[in-house]
């Protein structure tokens, strides 16, 4: 039975969705259909990609690795090829924000897959993750730590029924550090206390701010602590992760001396190779937090991003509440983001399908923007779209991947003065292409409100488009009586120019 959200316990939407979330180690997916107040699981994979395993000392992902990726994807694609593209969410992790050669790989992995993949930071990771632990959780006020152990990096989360309190993402995962401390399959004892004092020194930068928040009890999800719990209950010392079962799991790894030694209960085979790096990690954190005992959840990041696709779904989305938070903080001008955005909607609506902009998508993307266009007036005037731009690429967005978080950055950085010619260099001809367009009405709706002044009803503007242009009408006279503005599109004009686009208005 799970503990749903209270935006999903009355909704009578009956629908079927699918996460997909490629881990450092392993990638997963299930598919669920919401239904009655209940989450029901239809289906699930997983395989061992190991892509993390892949990536060199410079961070290059290795030939090989993409092609483990781009086989098991390709697999997955086939399961999920009869589903609507806003019904899958695939989450991208550690090892696409660690590798240098990602933005290569992304569109092989895309294809194969058939949807797009989202690239998420750490701290949004751990959003999602302890949003699918809480769902399996008792209802109570009880604050509950959280710690996934994945591949190249492990997350920290304390929460409180549905919301995070704490959330923190570590570089440090069940395969990076078997790499550097166990690499040649060999378990000794000098490389394990190594191990866990490395663990130990990550953790020194969160240790305090989370044991001065406390806890009143601690989850491990994912499946390192899943496979370390698993074990210690098989093998008869503990029925969940203790400090007494952690160490006789060391004694047994250090008498078997190499991991082809290893016998132990329900150890897999598929997990064996990165088990010692899991456990020097979790000791690690035992001795950092002074944790005693530990239970392990079957739930984690995919059963998160089935839960947040379903609010947005039921129109809960934790973007639209991450948006309305930045305007508080940064003191936007509400009433002009409200009519800036209203135009800049309505210009949309009049465009969308020649300029084959997806509605819903653009809509939501051109709002935020709209909304936040002016949120580096907190810093300084001069160049505040540039302060924009920098609050928006370096603040933790709940919610937003990293490629919706650059594109978001980027339309409020070009909203005003010359468009970038650098624009989106690394996006691909149709994304550009759709950033660029989105801008231009951005830039128009700001022009239109430059005044600052309330409007109650706006003059009729027709805008009609081409690939490379577009003409705005305004009804007859009203640039006459309004020669600020016509001035304005005189200057748009010439920046819209340096960009290859043709503006027109009469």
């Amino acid at each position: 039975m799970y503990i749903l959200p209270k935006f999903l316990q009355q909704s009578p939407q009956a629908e079927v969705v699918a996460a997909v979330d490629l881990g450092s180690n392993s990638f997963h997916m299930i598919v669920a259909r919401f239904k009655d107040g209940q989450i029901h699981v239809l289906d699930r994979l997983k395989e061992m990609v190991r892509l993390g395993g892949g990536l060199d000392k410079y961070n290059y992902l290795s030939e090989e690795s993409q092609q483990r990726a781009i086989d098991c994807l390709a697999r997955f694609g086939q399961r999920l090829q009869d589903m609507p593209v806003d019904s899958v969410r695939v989450v991208g992790t550690n090892v696409f924000r660690a590798a240098v050669n990602a933005e290569d790989f992304l569109p092989q992995a895309e294809q194969a897959l058939g949807h797009p993949i989202e690239v998420v930071s750490g701290r949004e990771e751990a959003r999602l993750i302890y949003l699918g632990v809480a769902h399996t959780l008792a209802s109570t006020d009880e604050k509950t730590l959280v710690v996934d152990i994945g591949g190249g990096s492990t997350e920290f989360i304390i929460g409180q029924k549905f919301d995070t309190l704490e959330r923190e993402s570590l570089s440090m995962g069940c395969v990076s550090m078997t790499q550097r401390y166990f690499a040649n399959g060999e378990i000794k004892a000098k490389p394990m206390r190594r191990a866990e004092i490395h663990a130990q020194q990550e953790l020194q930068v969160i240790k305090y701010q989370f044991k001065e928040l406390g806890w009143d009890m601690a989850i491990g999800a994912a499946g390192t602590l899943r496979s370390v719990e698993r074990v210690i209950r098989e093998m008869g010392w503990d029925n969940k992760i203790s400090r007494q079962g952690l160490q006789r799991l060391k004694a047994v790894l250090l008498e078997a001396e190499h991991i082809d030694n290893l016998k132990l209960k329900g150890l897999s085979a598929r997990r064996t190779p990165v088990f010692p790096g899991g456990v020097a990690i979790i000791s690690g954190i035992f001795d950092a937090l002074g944790l005693e005992s530990m239970k392990a959840s079957d739930s984690a990041l995919r059963e998160g991003v089935v839960l947040d696709l379903f609010g947005r779904i039921a129109h809960e989305d934790t973007r639209e509440t991450t948006i309305h938070n930045l305007m508080s903080r940064y003191l936007v001008d509400a009433q002009q983001a409200k009519q800036v955005e209203n135009t800049a909607l309505a210009f949309l609506e009049q465009t969308s399908e020649n300029w084959h902009l997806n509605q819903e998508e653009s809509a939501a993307m051109l709002s935020w923007a709209a909304r936040l266009h002016e949120i580096g007036l907190s810093i300084a005037h001069d160049s505040y779209h540039k302060h924009g731009e920098y609050l928006i690429t370096y603040s933790d967005l709940a919610g937003f991947s990293r490629q919706e978080q650059a594109f978001l950055a980027t339309l409020v950085r070009s909203h005003r003065r010359r468009v970038p010619t650098s624009i989106c260099e690394t996006c691909s001809p149709s994304e550009k292409a759709k950033l660029q367009r989105l801008c231009i009405l951005l830039r128009l709706a700001v022009l239109v409100h430059r005044s600052r002044t309330p409007i109650e009803q706006m003059p009729e503007i027709v805008l009609q488009t081409t690939d490379s242009g577009i003409k705005v009408r305004f009804p007859p006279q009203w640039l006459e009586k309004h020669p600020l503005t016509h001035a304005d599109l005189e200057q748009e004009r010439e920046y819209l120019k340096e960009i290859q686009i043709v503006l027109d208005f009469e």
